[in-house]
């Protein structure tokens, strides 16, 4: 059951009134279930018995008590930053459950994390494994590495958001991927743990994941021919959600479709790192009808949360399922839903057609991924508080930004 429904003719986050929550916090406003996070982690965490592990993508979802609720549920995560590290730790994750991802890793994100102990480097390049390998032998200390290869599998995604092909910046290539684990190989201060891919996000298929599968693992026995075993295969994440007409396969046909192809290896652990699946769902953003501008070609319902608050819109053409939480004695509009930010692509609908009036209250749903997490203050604009419903009772999990924070960290000229 979803965390949002209708009941009483108004849009419930479990059992306390959306209109409720507006009312109390102001718009626009990020609203999360914490029944649905929980709910959605378990759906994979009950197909992933030992040594299986799921380690959930931070850059999804940041907020503290988000990863505190995960971290509770015993969850590994995956981190791009030495910011996430820190937030997941102040969360009270557990650094051996760490995975470090990302591209371009600085000198002093790679001391903090092999101070902390992370679980695993994900390494994009030779650069990068000279990088860790020189830092670690400074230190005395051991990285555990696994490389991140690119099998070179279209995820039939957005381009903004596929990463698995050799024309993405991600990645070693496959052809590569021999000379490269043999040149770690050689390296001080490196553990070869793993292998590692991520072909992109919001899929919908599963053939492409089982490519990909394939693909890694025929590297698997590359490299045990070569005299490099690994202990675990990591397949990133990029499962879909339902924005609008998607069909994802189900959780567990998913991980069982990946899990079949492991019964060959019984030594090798699946690693998963799920974000969008976790938490899509779990959130919607709240916002305020200001005005409706009719012209000869066209409505505008124009509310209070821009592409500051909602990015994905107008950077990847997302498609939000937008609804007026109260929609009794409300007119039918017909028209794009936009923003007060100064621009043309500051819209978080087009070609609607929504109950709607001035003064009422819409929900976008979906909107617990790639939500807040890619706001920004663009024309000085504070960004919105996040609160997290559990049962009959809300918490103000972020406050809202005050016009003095837009400037606390600037300073006048003497």
């Amino acid at each position: 059951m979803s965390g949002f429904y209708f009941q009483q003719e108004q849009l419930f986050a479990e059992q306390v009134p959306t209109l409720q929550l507006s009312a109390k916090y102001g718009t626009p406003l990020y609203v999360y279930s914490r029944a649905v996070i929980e709910r959605n982690w378990r759906a994979f965490t009950e197909h992933l018995p030992a040594p299986h592990r799921a380690h959930f993508a931070v850059k999804a979802n940041s907020n503290l008590a988000v990863l505190q609720v995960l971290a509770k549920l015993g969850a590994g995560f995956d981190v791009v930053s030495g910011g996430e590290i820190a937030r997941v730790i102040k969360a009270g994750g557990q650094a051996s459950r760490i995975v470090f991802s990302g591209v371009a890793k600085s000198d002093s994100e790679i001391r903090e994390a092999l101070t902390l102990g992370v679980g695993q480097f994900n390494v994009e390049s030779k650069a990068e494994l000279e990088q860790i390998s020189r830092i670690a032998t400074s230190m005395g200390k051991v990285a555990p590495i696994s490389l991140r290869v690119n099998p070179d599998v279209d995820a039939k995604t957005h381009p903004y958001i596929a990463t698995g092909l050799e024309k993405n910046k991600f990645g070693i290539p496959m052809a590569e991927a021999v000379a490269t684990y043999q040149y770690a190989a050689d390296l001080t201060g490196l553990e070869i743990t793993g292998v590692d891919c991520h072909i992109g996000s919001q899929l919908t298929e599963l053939k492409p994941f089982l490519d990909a599968m394939d693909r890694m693992l025929a590297l698997v026995e590359e490299l045990k021919a070569v005299g490099i075993e690994v202990h675990h295969l990591d397949m990133g994440g990029g499962l879909g959600v339902r924005y609008e007409n998607e069909t994802p396969p189900p959780v567990g046909d998913y991980l069982q479709g990946m899990l079949e192809k492991l019964k060959a290896y019984p030594n090798l652990a699946l690693f998963l790192e799920p974000g969008r699946a976790i938490v899509a769902n779990a959130g919607i953003l709240l916002t305020q009808v200001t005005s409706i501008k009719a012209s000869a070609k066209k409505h505008f319902i124009i509310v209070d949360a821009g592409m500051n608050d909602l990015l994905r819109p107008s950077l990847y053409q997302a498609w939000h399922r937008i609804e007026n939480v109260a929609p009794a004695q409300a007119p039918v509009v017909h028209g794009d839903i936009v923003g007060p930010v100064c621009e043309t692509g500051d819209f978080l609908g087009q070609d609607r057609e929504i109950l709607a009036k001035p003064g009422d209250v819409l929900a976008v749903h979906n909107a617990g991924a790639y939500g807040f997490v890619m706001s920004s203050n663009y024309n000085s604009r504070p960004r919105p508080p996040e609160v997290m419903v559990d049962g009959e009772t809300s918490y103000l999990i972020r406050a809202r930004e005050t016009r003095e924070d837009l400037w606390k960290t600037e300073s006048l000229l003497p």
